[in-house]
């Protein structure tokens, strides 16, 4: 069976308009396209009449009074947050004191460890700390909306809070940052883990949800297949890594020049958090070995 991935980097609808994706589900796209967020931040609006926004995205004004107008006269029952990323959470707090509504899901910004000795966290600044939930949901938590349920489903790995939401009347997963068509998810520590993002992607290998609605870029339309695709991906990239160990890379910085050739240099920081994050796992299984506990600017030797 093929375990390749197809990447789909089509453009979106624009941006200042919510459009119709399916019986339940609405998307506005936020006006913060970048390296990392492709076109944009998805947010979705679930149900008609009495709705739930998911992801409302960062605080942009415009991407604000798009959405009160997208809202329109209907009845926000709750204001839903996948993870604590500023391109993500930051509007639910906007949103709930023009609404009354609820803001529902992740928890406060929480990392896979703490920092280090000397160790700069080169993600702070895109966390979310004011981020406060209503109702903090765990794996299985559901929220019944009119017409609608979406259920919790705890995917770790990108942060340490993050969630997905089933929509089990679409047969739809509302996938967030963990799994998206245009892109691999970036895991990077101490925000990030790479043993529980392959383990989250194990679980989902589980489900049988037909679509994902991510929070950037177009849907997931085949998500066993894509899954499995990054899995292997994810796998192989270890396994490339320990051979440039193996071959005498020491250094991250070495290693990224000779795994991702011809990158975008506005690309090379993401690239080698993404390599920090496969040495981390592989230094705590024991494949690869380092001085002390494993850092961005350390060395690392075969296990």
């Amino acid at each position: 069976m093929n375990d390749e991935i197809s990447f789909d980097r089509s453009v979106i609808e624009p941006t200042g308009q919510a459009f119709q994706m399916s019986p339940l589900v609405r998307r506005l796209v936020a006006p913060n396209g970048g390296p990392f967020t492709f076109t944009g931040t998805c947010t979705y609006v679930v149900g008609q009449g009495d709705v739930a926004v998911i992801d409302p995205g960062p605080d942009l004004d415009a991407h604000f009074e798009a959405l009160a107008a997208a809202i329109g006269q209907a009845r926000v029952s709750a204001i839903v947050v996948t993870h604590t990323h500023k391109d993500h959470s930051p509007l639910a707090r906007r949103l709930k004191a023009l609404t009354g509504a609820p803001i529902l899901g992740c928890g406060p910004h929480e990392a896979a460890r703490a920092l280090g000795a000397g160790e700069m966290n080169v993600l702070d600044a895109s966390a979310d700390h004011e981020h406060v939930a209503d109702r903090l949901m765990q794996d299985g938590d559901v929220f019944e909306g009119q017409g609608f349920t979406l259920q919790a489903v705890a995917t770790p790995g990108h942060t340490m809070n993050h969630l997905a939401f089933a929509l089990p009347q679409e047969n739809a997963l509302f996938s967030g940052d963990h799994v998206m068509a245009w892109s691999t998810t970036i895991v990077a520590p101490p925000d990030g883990a790479m043993g529980p993002y392959m383990a989250s992607l194990e679980r989902l290998m589980a489900r049988d949800e037909t679509i994902y609605w991510p929070g950037h870029g177009g849907p997931v339309k085949d998500p066993k297949r894509f899954v499995r695709g990054l899995l292997s991906h994810r796998r192989m990239r270890e396994t490339t890594i320990m051979e440039r160990v193996q071959a005498g890379d020491r250094k991250i910085v070495s290693l990224v020049d000779r795994l991702y050739i011809g990158l975008d240099p506005k690309l090379k920081g993401a690239a080698a958090l993404s390599v920090f994050a496969h040495l981390e796992e592989l230094v705590a299984r024991g494949v690869v070995r380092t001085d002390g506990d494993a850092r961005l600017d350390g060395e690392y030797w075969p296990g």
